[in-house]
């Protein structure tokens, strides 16, 4: 919350943070680290042991892949520095056979509690890590520091990793690199580096699932008489080649299912389908106007509708919006309103064309 961000200024010039140890210690001689006479610190007293994490933070970062890198798979090396335990001190931070100062600031805790800024004239005490001895509890001097490290414990090394992402991976599924985070000797184990994939947006095909679409032009000849082409370029590079015998008219719009040249499914010799949309590119208005062809063509099976009174009306044919179908008016009938139903997943959308 933004409410309690370190360095939020408060009412009359007072500054976020009070240090509550310098309070109480000038009214009780102690500070929340430290203890009085007879009674237990409220801090966990004087070198109090602290306790290790059984695991340290994982580390979390997009990765983006192709859709052909997931249709094939990929393994890629990369070099990670990360942080590892000093060897020359085992991660103490001092010289051999040195000893540790014990914190005064925090009274060995590794905490100091302050006094933060939460609103107009209202504070609440929040832990910190202690600055002085950087959360440790302890210390060591200059000249008892490790001479690799400077007393932080850890250096920075590099390592040569590989990443494998598995045929028919999808979207959002996450490549683990097991307890190669960084170290620390407050951690029993580092944790893991975590790469989540991203699939980038492809030119030809769109995925669901294990399934794949693909837009196909084809000419009004070739809707109305067939064709035997190379329609597509998978994306293993192979040639997608469809036949359409003559007699089979093509539709605008129309899909065909291809079994089988979807995306490979994880872990299995299977694959998902392509579904094939069908463009049918129309020639431009006036480019021919023969008698000849016309008499090849089928005849018009449309009832005629007769009336009384007849109008001949103008029209605009280009660029015509049916999301401007109803707009403004409320009607949930409206194009507007049937295109956010099919977003939110009321509309009957065809479940094998929806993006994952």
């Amino acid at each position: 919350m933004a409410a309690f961000e370190k360095g939020s200024g408060g009412p009359g010039g007072m500054g976020a943070e009070v240090d509550l140890d310098d309070i109480l210690q000038q009214m009780f001689g102690m500070g929340m680290g430290g203890s009085m006479p007879g009674m237990p610190g409220m801090g966990g007293g004087r070198g109090a042991p602290k306790r290790k994490r059984a695991k340290g933070p994982s580390e979390e970062q997009e990765y983006e892949v192709t859709l052909e890198e997931l249709y094939k798979g990929k393994t890629t090396h990369f070099t990670s520095t990360k942080n590892v335990l000093c060897s020359t001190c085992s991660g103490t931070g001092g010289k051999e056979k040195a000893k540790a100062k014990a914190c005064d600031t925090c009274k060995g805790s590794g905490t100091t509690t302050r006094l933060q800024q939460v609103g107009p004239g209202l504070v609440s005490p929040t832990t910190v890590p202690c600055s002085t001895c950087s959360g440790q509890g302890q210390f060591f001097r200059d000249k008892d520091r490790c001479k690799r490290c400077k007393g932080a414990r850890v250096i920075q090394s590099k390592k040569k990793l590989e990443l494998y992402i598995p045929p028919g991976s999808r979207e959002g599924e996450q490549i683990i690199l097991a307890g190669e985070a960084d170290q620390s000797p407050d951690w029993e184990e580092p944790g893991d580096i975590v790469f989540v994939l991203v699939e980038t947006a492809h030119n030809t095909f769109r995925r669901a699932g294990s399934d794949l679409q693909a837009d196909v032009e084809i000419t009004l000849p070739e809707a109305l008489l067939g064709f035997s082409r190379i329609v597509l370029k998978h994306l293993d590079g192979r040639g997608i080649k469809i036949t359409v015998p003559q007699g089979k008219v093509m539709k605008p719009g129309q899909f065909l299912l291809v079994h089988g040249e979807g995306m490979p499914v994880k872990r299995s010799d299977t694959k998902g389908d392509l579904y094939v949309q069908i463009i049918v590119q129309f020639p431009e208005d006036g480019w021919m106007g023969d008698a000849k062809l016309a008499s090849l063509l089928p005849k018009s099976t449309v009832p005629a509708i007769k009336a009384d009174m007849v109008d001949d009306v103008e029209y605009e044919a280009d660029d015509v919006d049916i999301e401007a179908f109803g707009a403004g008016s409320d009607d949930p009938r409206g194009g507007a309103a049937w295109e956010d139903e099919d977003e939110e997943g009321g509309g009957g959308a065809d479940p094998g064309c929806q993006q994952q």
